[in-house]
Protein backbone atom coordinates (compact mmCIF):
# COMPACT_ATOMS: atom_id res chain seq x y z
CA UNK A 1 0.00 0.00 0.00
CA UNK A 2 1.63 3.10 -0.96
CA UNK A 3 1.74 5.90 1.70
CA UNK A 4 -0.24 9.57 2.08
CA UNK A 5 3.71 10.86 1.09
CA UNK A 6 4.20 8.97 -2.07
CA UNK A 7 0.69 9.65 -2.72
CA UNK A 8 0.71 12.97 -2.71
CA UNK A 9 4.02 12.88 -4.75
CA UNK A 10 1.86 11.13 -7.32
CA UNK A 11 -0.73 13.33 -7.64
CA UNK A 12 0.89 16.71 -7.78
CA UNK A 13 3.29 14.84 -10.34
CA UNK A 14 0.16 14.08 -12.62
CA UNK A 15 -1.28 17.94 -11.90
CA UNK A 16 2.11 19.00 -13.78
CA UNK A 17 3.56 20.03 -9.98
CA UNK A 18 6.97 19.66 -9.12
CA UNK A 19 6.42 16.45 -6.39
CA UNK A 20 9.89 17.76 -4.97
CA UNK A 21 8.14 20.34 -3.70
CA UNK A 22 6.02 18.93 -1.41
CA UNK A 23 6.82 20.28 1.91
CA UNK A 24 4.11 18.57 4.11
CA UNK A 25 1.02 15.94 4.49
CA UNK A 26 -1.19 16.78 7.11
CA UNK A 27 -5.13 14.85 7.35
CA UNK A 28 -7.95 17.39 7.82
CA UNK A 29 -10.69 16.57 10.03
CA UNK A 30 -14.31 17.24 9.68
CA UNK A 31 -15.40 15.26 6.88
CA UNK A 32 -17.63 12.16 7.03
CA UNK A 33 -17.24 10.59 3.84
CA UNK A 34 -13.96 11.13 1.90
CA UNK A 35 -10.49 11.23 2.81
CA UNK A 36 -9.15 14.79 3.05
CA UNK A 37 -5.63 15.69 3.33
CA UNK A 38 -3.29 19.14 3.01
CA UNK A 39 -0.67 19.20 1.20
CA UNK A 40 2.26 21.81 1.88
CA UNK A 41 5.04 22.92 -0.60
CA UNK A 42 8.31 24.41 -0.01
CA UNK A 43 7.51 27.87 -0.79
CA UNK A 44 4.08 27.79 1.05
CA UNK A 45 1.71 27.52 -1.25
CA UNK A 46 -1.06 25.12 0.03
CA UNK A 47 -3.33 22.48 -1.64
CA UNK A 48 -6.20 20.01 -0.60
CA UNK A 49 -6.55 16.67 -1.49
CA UNK A 50 -10.12 14.30 -1.43
CA UNK A 51 -9.76 10.66 -1.96
CA UNK A 52 -13.24 8.97 -1.80
CA UNK A 53 -13.81 5.64 -0.33
CA UNK A 54 -13.27 2.28 -2.04
CA UNK A 55 -16.13 1.21 -3.89
CA UNK A 56 -16.60 -1.37 -1.27
CA UNK A 57 -17.61 0.71 1.48
CA UNK A 58 -21.50 1.15 1.75
CA UNK A 59 -22.67 4.70 0.40
CA UNK A 60 -26.34 6.06 -0.51
CA UNK A 61 -27.05 5.75 -4.27
CA UNK A 62 -26.39 9.57 -4.75
CA UNK A 63 -22.58 9.31 -3.04
CA UNK A 64 -21.11 7.89 -6.45
CA UNK A 65 -18.94 9.95 -8.05
CA UNK A 66 -19.22 12.64 -5.09
CA UNK A 67 -15.71 14.26 -6.20
CA UNK A 68 -17.21 14.72 -10.21
CA UNK A 69 -19.77 16.78 -8.80
CA UNK A 70 -17.60 18.47 -6.39
CA UNK A 71 -15.21 19.21 -8.97
CA UNK A 72 -18.79 20.62 -11.13
CA UNK A 73 -19.23 23.22 -8.62
CA UNK A 74 -15.99 24.79 -7.70
CA UNK A 75 -15.85 25.69 -12.18
CA UNK A 76 -19.11 26.77 -11.56
CA UNK A 77 -18.19 28.94 -8.64
CA UNK A 78 -15.11 30.78 -10.29
CA UNK A 79 -17.29 31.55 -13.09
CA UNK A 80 -19.62 33.61 -10.14
CA UNK A 81 -16.47 34.79 -8.65
CA UNK A 82 -17.47 33.34 -5.26
CA UNK A 83 -14.81 32.42 -2.67
CA UNK A 84 -14.12 28.66 -3.22
CA UNK A 85 -11.30 26.42 -4.05
CA UNK A 86 -9.99 26.17 -7.52
CA UNK A 87 -9.83 22.66 -9.24
CA UNK A 88 -5.97 21.99 -9.97
CA UNK A 89 -6.86 18.17 -11.48
CA UNK A 90 -9.42 15.28 -11.08
CA UNK A 91 -7.81 12.23 -11.07
CA UNK A 92 -11.26 10.14 -12.28
CA UNK A 93 -9.80 7.74 -14.59
CA UNK A 94 -7.24 6.53 -12.58
CA UNK A 95 -6.87 3.05 -10.16
CA UNK A 96 -7.12 5.73 -6.49
CA UNK A 97 -9.88 8.53 -7.84
CA UNK A 98 -8.94 12.50 -6.21
CA UNK A 99 -10.08 16.09 -6.50
CA UNK A 100 -6.82 18.55 -6.20
CA UNK A 101 -7.54 21.63 -5.22
CA UNK A 102 -6.19 25.09 -3.77
CA UNK A 103 -6.87 25.45 -0.29
CA UNK A 104 -9.17 28.14 0.79
CA UNK A 105 -7.70 30.29 3.89
CA UNK A 106 -9.46 30.52 6.73
CA UNK A 107 -11.40 28.10 9.49
CA UNK A 108 -14.86 26.65 9.67
CA UNK A 109 -17.50 29.60 11.04
CA UNK A 110 -18.03 28.33 14.63
CA UNK A 111 -19.38 29.57 17.89
CA UNK A 112 -16.22 32.22 18.45
CA UNK A 113 -17.74 34.52 15.98
CA UNK A 114 -19.36 37.38 17.86
CA UNK A 115 -22.86 39.00 16.68
CA UNK A 116 -21.52 42.34 15.77
CA UNK A 117 -19.38 39.49 13.21
CA UNK A 118 -22.09 37.70 12.56
CA UNK A 119 -24.26 41.05 11.53
CA UNK A 120 -21.23 41.81 8.74
CA UNK A 121 -20.76 38.19 7.35
CA UNK A 122 -24.11 37.08 7.19
CA UNK A 123 -24.62 39.81 4.26
CA UNK A 124 -22.11 39.01 2.93
CA UNK A 125 -23.06 35.54 2.99
CA UNK A 126 -26.04 35.95 1.51
CA UNK A 127 -24.18 38.09 -1.26
CA UNK A 128 -21.99 34.94 -2.34
CA UNK A 129 -24.89 32.91 -2.83
CA UNK A 130 -27.00 34.62 -4.73
CA UNK A 131 -23.81 34.97 -6.85
CA UNK A 132 -23.81 31.16 -6.86
CA UNK A 133 -27.64 31.05 -7.74
CA UNK A 134 -27.25 32.82 -10.82
CA UNK A 135 -24.73 29.76 -12.70
CA UNK A 136 -26.94 27.57 -14.63
CA UNK A 137 -26.43 24.16 -15.78
CA UNK A 138 -27.77 21.66 -18.80
CA UNK A 139 -30.30 20.05 -17.10
CA UNK A 140 -31.81 19.17 -13.27
CA UNK A 141 -30.48 16.69 -10.81
CA UNK A 142 -27.05 15.54 -9.68
CA UNK A 143 -24.31 16.09 -12.33
CA UNK A 144 -22.06 12.97 -11.15
CA UNK A 145 -24.51 10.72 -13.33
CA UNK A 146 -25.41 9.54 -9.69
CA UNK A 147 -28.84 8.69 -10.22
CA UNK A 148 -28.96 8.59 -13.61
CA UNK A 149 -28.83 11.54 -16.71
CA UNK A 150 -29.69 14.95 -15.79
CA UNK A 151 -33.54 15.90 -16.06
CA UNK A 152 -35.30 18.15 -18.53
CA UNK A 153 -37.68 19.34 -15.52
CA UNK A 154 -37.32 19.91 -11.62
CA UNK A 155 -40.37 18.15 -10.68
CA UNK A 156 -39.14 14.72 -12.22
CA UNK A 157 -35.12 15.15 -10.95
CA UNK A 158 -36.41 15.88 -7.61
CA UNK A 159 -38.84 12.82 -7.75
CA UNK A 160 -35.81 10.80 -8.84
CA UNK A 161 -33.67 12.10 -5.88
CA UNK A 162 -36.43 11.00 -3.50
CA UNK A 163 -36.94 7.82 -4.41
CA UNK A 164 -33.14 7.25 -4.18
CA UNK A 165 -32.92 8.35 -0.22
CA UNK A 166 -36.29 6.38 0.13
CA UNK A 167 -34.82 3.40 -1.41
CA UNK A 168 -31.65 3.38 0.48
CA UNK A 169 -33.40 4.20 3.67
CA UNK A 170 -34.98 0.65 2.87
CA UNK A 171 -32.32 -1.34 1.97
CA UNK A 172 -30.13 0.10 5.23
CA UNK A 173 -33.28 -0.06 7.30
CA UNK A 174 -32.69 3.00 8.64
CA UNK A 175 -35.15 4.56 11.68
CA UNK A 176 -37.23 6.87 10.24
CA UNK A 177 -40.26 8.42 11.76
CA UNK A 178 -42.79 7.50 9.32
CA UNK A 179 -42.37 4.35 7.16
CA UNK A 180 -41.25 4.63 3.62
CA UNK A 181 -44.56 4.58 1.88
CA UNK A 182 -46.41 7.44 4.32
CA UNK A 183 -43.15 9.78 3.60
CA UNK A 184 -43.00 8.92 0.16
CA UNK A 185 -46.70 9.68 0.11
CA UNK A 186 -46.87 12.76 1.65
CA UNK A 187 -43.86 14.20 -0.32
CA UNK A 188 -45.46 13.30 -3.61
CA UNK A 189 -48.81 15.53 -2.86
CA UNK A 190 -45.73 18.64 -2.95
CA UNK A 191 -44.55 18.15 -6.11
CA UNK A 192 -46.69 20.23 -8.20
CA UNK A 193 -44.88 23.11 -6.31
CA UNK A 194 -42.21 22.29 -8.01
CA UNK A 195 -43.06 23.34 -11.42
CA UNK A 196 -42.38 26.67 -10.69
CA UNK A 197 -38.86 25.97 -10.86
CA UNK A 198 -37.69 25.98 -14.71
CA UNK A 199 -33.93 27.36 -14.51
CA UNK A 200 -31.65 24.74 -12.93
CA UNK A 201 -29.37 27.13 -10.79
CA UNK A 202 -26.21 25.72 -8.70
CA UNK A 203 -27.68 24.29 -5.41
CA UNK A 204 -24.52 23.73 -2.85
CA UNK A 205 -26.85 22.00 -0.61
CA UNK A 206 -24.43 21.67 2.13
CA UNK A 207 -23.74 24.82 3.12
CA UNK A 208 -23.84 24.89 7.19
CA UNK A 209 -21.44 26.33 9.13
CA UNK A 210 -18.72 24.31 9.08
CA UNK A 211 -18.21 24.78 5.17
CA UNK A 212 -17.98 27.91 5.41
CA UNK A 213 -14.21 29.12 6.20
CA UNK A 214 -13.86 32.69 7.99
CA UNK A 215 -10.48 34.11 7.09
CA UNK A 216 -8.86 36.53 10.11
CA UNK A 217 -6.19 38.69 8.78
CA UNK A 218 -4.41 39.91 11.30
CA UNK A 219 -5.64 43.77 12.49
CA UNK A 220 -8.91 43.25 9.95
CA UNK A 221 -12.34 42.16 10.10
CA UNK A 222 -13.30 38.43 9.47
CA UNK A 223 -14.38 37.82 6.41
CA UNK A 224 -15.78 34.95 4.10
CA UNK A 225 -12.18 33.15 3.23
CA UNK A 226 -14.27 30.26 0.65
CA UNK A 227 -17.29 27.83 0.53
CA UNK A 228 -16.05 24.66 0.87
CA UNK A 229 -17.42 20.96 0.30
CA UNK A 230 -19.41 21.55 -2.65
CA UNK A 231 -19.64 17.73 -3.13
CA UNK A 232 -23.07 17.34 -2.95
CA UNK A 233 -24.11 20.11 -5.21
CA UNK A 234 -26.93 19.65 -7.72
CA UNK A 235 -28.86 21.58 -10.55
CA UNK A 236 -32.05 22.66 -9.33
CA UNK A 237 -34.43 25.04 -6.59
CA UNK A 238 -32.10 27.96 -5.28
CA UNK A 239 -34.52 27.37 -2.15
CA UNK A 240 -32.55 24.38 -1.32
CA UNK A 241 -29.54 26.01 -0.44
CA UNK A 242 -31.40 27.71 2.82
CA UNK A 243 -31.76 24.28 4.04
CA UNK A 244 -28.72 24.34 5.27
CA UNK A 245 -27.85 27.43 5.63
CA UNK A 246 -30.42 27.43 7.98
CA UNK A 247 -29.88 24.17 9.63
CA UNK A 248 -32.62 22.57 11.53
CA UNK A 249 -33.74 25.78 11.99
CA UNK A 250 -35.90 28.84 9.71
CA UNK A 251 -34.07 30.50 7.14
CA UNK A 252 -37.16 33.66 7.56
CA UNK A 253 -35.42 34.82 10.28
CA UNK A 254 -32.23 35.34 8.98
CA UNK A 255 -32.83 38.97 8.11
CA UNK A 256 -28.99 40.04 7.74
CA UNK A 257 -28.58 36.99 5.14
CA UNK A 258 -31.87 37.82 3.34
CA UNK A 259 -30.75 41.22 2.76
CA UNK A 260 -27.55 40.63 1.49
CA UNK A 261 -29.17 37.94 -1.00
CA UNK A 262 -31.63 40.09 -2.09
CA UNK A 263 -29.05 43.02 -2.39
CA UNK A 264 -27.06 41.22 -5.03
CA UNK A 265 -30.14 40.23 -7.05
CA UNK A 266 -31.53 36.79 -5.50
CA UNK A 267 -35.06 36.57 -5.82
CA UNK A 268 -37.09 34.83 -3.14
CA UNK A 269 -40.88 35.31 -1.56
CA UNK A 270 -42.43 33.03 0.99
CA UNK A 271 -45.38 32.56 -0.99
CA UNK A 272 -47.02 28.76 -0.20
CA UNK A 273 -45.24 26.96 -3.52
CA UNK A 274 -41.73 28.36 -1.85
CA UNK A 275 -42.91 27.26 1.53
CA UNK A 276 -44.21 23.83 0.42
CA UNK A 277 -40.97 23.53 -1.73
CA UNK A 278 -38.77 24.33 1.56
CA UNK A 279 -40.79 21.88 3.33
CA UNK A 280 -39.56 19.33 0.91
CA UNK A 281 -36.12 20.14 0.73
CA UNK A 282 -36.22 19.94 4.40
CA UNK A 283 -37.73 16.47 4.63
CA UNK A 284 -35.04 15.37 1.51
CA UNK A 285 -31.91 16.53 3.89
CA UNK A 286 -33.26 15.30 7.09
CA UNK A 287 -34.07 11.57 5.06
CA UNK A 288 -30.36 12.14 3.98
CA UNK A 289 -29.25 12.52 7.48
CA UNK A 290 -31.26 10.10 9.26
CA UNK A 291 -30.67 7.25 6.17
CA UNK A 292 -26.53 7.87 6.23
CA UNK A 293 -26.14 6.63 9.95
CA UNK A 294 -25.92 3.31 8.94
CA UNK A 295 -23.71 3.07 6.40
CA UNK A 296 -21.58 5.42 8.11
CA UNK A 297 -22.10 3.39 11.35
CA UNK A 298 -22.01 6.24 13.68
CA UNK A 299 -21.57 6.01 17.50
CA UNK A 300 -24.54 5.25 20.04
CA UNK A 301 -24.38 9.09 20.86
CA UNK A 302 -24.57 10.51 16.80
CA UNK A 303 -27.43 7.59 16.85
CA UNK A 304 -29.51 9.57 19.68
CA UNK A 305 -28.94 13.08 18.65
CA UNK A 306 -30.19 11.82 15.07
CA UNK A 307 -33.40 10.03 16.51
CA UNK A 308 -33.73 13.00 19.05
CA UNK A 309 -33.11 16.23 17.06
CA UNK A 310 -33.67 15.25 13.18
CA UNK A 311 -35.95 13.18 13.08
CA UNK A 312 -38.88 15.43 14.59
CA UNK A 313 -37.87 18.05 12.02
CA UNK A 314 -38.10 15.36 9.62
CA UNK A 315 -42.09 14.89 10.84
CA UNK A 316 -42.75 18.98 11.12
CA UNK A 317 -41.62 19.15 7.58
CA UNK A 318 -43.72 16.40 6.55
CA UNK A 319 -47.13 17.92 8.36
CA UNK A 320 -45.72 21.35 6.81
CA UNK A 321 -46.19 19.67 3.61
CA UNK A 322 -49.61 18.11 4.56
CA UNK A 323 -51.13 21.36 5.78
CA UNK A 324 -49.71 23.57 2.59
CA UNK A 325 -50.81 21.69 0.36
CA UNK A 326 -54.76 20.64 2.00
CA UNK A 327 -54.97 24.35 2.22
Amino acid sequence: MVDSWEWARRVLAGAGLDPELLAGVRPLSGGTYNTVEELRLLDGTRYVLKVPPASTVPGMRYERQLLLSEAEFYRAAAVAEVAAPCVVAVGEDTAVPHLLMTACPGEPWDGAVTEAERARLRPELGRQVARLHTVTGPGFGYPSGALGPLAPDWRTAFAGMVEAVLDDALDYGARLPRCVDKVAGTLETGFAALDEVTTPALVHFDLWDGNILLDRPAGEEPRIGGLIDGERMFWGDPLADFVSLALLGDIKKDKAFLAGYREAGGRVEFDVPARVRLALYRAYLYLIMLTETVPRAVDQEQERWVQAVVAPELVIALEEVEELTAS
